[in-house]
């Protein structure tokens, strides 16, 4: 054998071990069980989502006391997360206010969970703001604002659409995606939930990802 082929059996040998090894950590630290090839959250999901690495990750914004905070100080309990603008007329006050009694049926079940509220208008949704929305909405909920920069990097991590409609004063709207992500802290983005969803069904659902998790 020649010294050429040789290496490049070994080559490939040593890509095929790193291959496998990838696969088992993709495996076992994801969503998907890898002794029985099923996945752990099956029951729970209503949605297609399963538990994807490439929606949620790092992320620095600013709260609505005027901190600069990260992913780490923000998802330390299930978390209900939303996209909106306190500005919204119609959509996101519904929204909001839906996931806000999913958090207090979960407390009925004896689970703390978080509602965050992410802005999408970083111009107007100044942290003084966003803290007399969150303060309206629920006592635990937390509001994040940020930069042009900050909020467009938040968005892009969790494949949201947002778009400020042209208008000649400051009275726009702003045109964006509604879903509402589940966040589990060990796990991260595990679910997503539509408008078409109850507070009861978010709570019902929230409940079993935490079951099992």
């Amino acid at each position: 054998m020649s010294r050429s082929l040789s290496l490049s059996i070994s080559l490939l040998a040593a890509c095929l071990l790193f291959l496998s090894l990838f696969t088992f950590w993709y495996l076992t630290s994801g969503r998907v069980n890898l002794i029985n090839g099923t996945d752990q959250f099956a029951e729970c999901r209503t949605s297609n989502a399963l538990g994807s690495s490439n929606i949620g990750g790092a992320f620095d914004l600013i709260n609505h006391l005027g901190q600069s905070v990260t992913e780490k100080d923000i998802f330390k309990e299930p978390t209900i997360l939303y996209f909106g603008y306190t500005f919204c007329p119609d959509i996101c006050p519904l929204d909001v206010y839906r996931n806000s009694e999913a958090i207090d049926l979960l407390d009925a079940m004896e689970i703390s969970a978080t509602p965050v509220f992410v802005s999408i208008d970083p111009e107007r949704d100044t942290p003084e703001v966003i803290g007399e929305f969150v303060k309206f909405h629920h006592p635990k909920m937390i509001g994040l604002t940020g930069s042009k920069d900050q909020i467009q990097n938040v968005s892009k991590s969790y494949k949201t659409y947002y778009k400020a409609q042209k208008t000649n004063d400051d009275l726009y709207l702003v045109d964006h995606s509604t879903l509402t992500y589940l966040i589990l802290p060990e796990y991260g983005f595990v679910e997503f939930f539509r408008r078409d969803k109850s507070a009861e069904e978010i709570a019902e659902i929230t409940a079993c990802f935490i079951g099992n998790s």
